[in-house]
């Protein structure tokens, strides 16, 4: 399949790094839904004429790694389970083709807008918060938590395409190649048979990407690449607001 999926893409128009800068939206909202991998080959020919692919180093495919911080108690993921509205995220992000990694700390507000602050940092993972040079300030100003509090909770790594649309008014990835691994117990887990897409506008509009998924009967659903993570990978994780949605991803994968 990724032979088709490279040809699928090299056959689209591309937009280049400085273009995307125009295009970060780190505030914004944003709209998530799930599929199975066996839609990406479909699914891109019915983009291709309404959507430029990002091209970085001539690569059009992406991998990305991520390590995600948090309490020893994992209040982060709690605050998810328990359905908070206002929650937070920290990790560190790494574009693994640019040799790039950034520490983030990602909100989430109860309007459903998302907005990002982030540094560059040299490290792309940490065995101790106490490894951070002056990007703890970013945690300081920003974390709900003490920062001495911080822990490596999980890492994951995935492939992402980035798109943009003709009108520029939507951002939209599409993950694939899903595979976790807890920093907490060891254990390891893969959804390769599952895609992530998220669709991010600077606010609510009419969508392109929106009118694609109806017409795949696409439905737009909550997903947390941390939370699902921590869920396959450390049995300790209370998962009860996690338990609808391991049945539609099962489902989708079967």
């Amino acid at each position: 399949m990724q032979t088709d999926v490279n040809d699928i893409l090299a056959e689209m128009r591309p937009i280049l790094l400085d273009e995307m800068e125009n295009i970060r939206l780190m505030d914004r909202v944003d709209a998530k839904f799930v599929a199975p991998t066996s839609l990406l080959l479909p699914l891109l020919e019915q983009m291709s004429p309404l959507f430029r692919v990002q091209q970085a180093n001539d690569a059009r495919v992406a991998l990305y790694r991520t390590q995600y911080l948090d309490t020893p108690d994992c209040m982060m993921f709690v605050m998810h389970q328990n359905g908070k509205l206002n929650r937070q995220k920290i990790r560190i992000r790494t574009y693994v083709g640019a040799n790039l990694s950034f520490l983030e700390v990602k909100n989430k507000n109860n309007k459903g807008r998302t907005s990002k602050k982030r540094v560059p940092i040299g490290l792309s993972q940490l065995t101790s918060i106490h490894e951070l040079g002056s990007e703890r300030l970013l945690l300081e100003k920003h974390s709900l938590f003490a920062t001495d509090m911080l822990e490596p909770s999980l890492a994951n790594s995935f492939r992402r395409i980035t798109f943009v649309n003709n009108r520029a008014t939507e951002r939209i990835t599409i993950d694939f190649d899903l595979d976790f691994l807890s920093c907490k117990t060891g254990n390891e887990a893969t959804l390769d048979k599952l895609m992530v897409l998220e669709l991010k506008q600077q606010g609510w509009q009419r969508s392109d990407f929106s009118a694609l998924m109806s017409s795949f009967r696409i439905k737009r659903t909550s997903f947390s690449k941390y939370c699902m993570g921590t869920v396959l990978t450390n049995a300790n994780a209370k998962y009860n607001r996690f338990k609808s949605k391991w049945m539609l991803i099962n489902k989708l994968i079967q």
